[in-house]
């Protein structure tokens, strides 16, 4: 097998007359070195089915193929969905490994093969949405490493206290464990895009509760961050129907109510979440 660098991409291109389209995200790795480091980082083993997101003209796919025991490739646009087990088939040498899937990610209800890692290179547009979309319909995919825009990435693995701290962070956590991995040079893509790319981990572990509570969780979430400098009396005043009746679920879950949502973990809204299932 042989990985694609910049002019294999460039050539393929070519010969689909694609131009990368900016509404779809669509920047391609050209560096194949980047596509080994990031299936190594991932941890990919002959035991794992990888799921790959917007493969593009496959570099990484390739380097998938060559670790994992399947890929499962999900690509939105037309064109490349129907070149790429051409590509695959000419540079590597279990093509039938490879299962293609013309969709967007985001509409996804399930998969047939039951992928176990998570390797893309995700659309900045969409990346927050694509992964939490897919943490919670694919319970099997327990690890991943997805390469996201730069400050994507930090709010993801964000801490408690910190001005990255927020909405992805505390989704996220709900499935996961999320670190950051490390930075990749623009260089790597083509075209260069006009923002930095970092790469994140994550590994799944037990969520605290329920479908319903998820949604419930959530949704305190959102309100907390609506105007993140409230105090989160005020912040969930809304969800409850007075500041009053939200400072009394605050008390009756253990947090103080003059903190602000920055602070919380998602353990700590799922104990507002708890509380005000009681607190008339």
């Amino acid at each position: 097998m042989s990985l694609l660098g910049a002019a294999a991409i460039r050539e393929l291109a070519a010969a689909l007359d694609l131009k990368p389209s900016k509404s779809l995200g669509q920047n391609f790795v050209i560096d194949s070195n980047i596509c080994t480091k990031i299936v190594r980082i991932a941890g990919v083993t002959q035991d794992d089915i990888a799921l790959e997101i917007g493969p593009g003209l496959g570099s990484l796919t390739l380097a998938l193929l060559e670790s994992a025991a399947s890929v499962i490739a999900v690509e939105i646009d037309h064109r490349l969905a129907t070149a790429l087990p051409l590509t695959i088939s000419r540079y590597s040498e279990h093509p039938e490994n490879l299962t293609v899937i013309h969709a967007d990610a985001l509409s996804l209800e399930e998969l047939h093969i039951q992928p176990t890692v998570l390797v893309a290179n995700l659309p900045y547009n969409v990346s927050v949405p694509v992964l939490l979309h897919l943490l919670e319909i694919l319970p099997s995919l327990n690890t991943g490493v997805v390469m996201v825009q730069a400050e994507v990435a930090d709010r993801l693995a964000a801490k408690p206290g910190t001005k990255e701290y927020g909405i992805p962070s505390l989704k996220a956590s709900w499935w996961a464990q999320v670190s950051g991995a490390g930075s990749v040079s623009r260089s790597i893509f083509w075209p260069v895009p006009g923002v930095d790319s970092k790469l994140v981990s994550f590994k799944r572990h037990e969520t605290p509760g329920d479908d319903v509570m998820r949604k419930g969780v959530f949704q305190l979430v959102d309100a907390a961050f609506a105007q993140r400098r409230k105090m989160l009396r005020a912040a969930l005043s809304g969800i409850f129907g007075s500041s009053a009746k939200a400072e009394a679920v605050l008390i009756a879950a253990g947090i103080d109510p003059t903190l602000r949502g920055e602070a919380l973990l998602i353990d700590s809204f799922c104990a507002i979440y708890n509380a005000s299932q009681s607190v008339k």
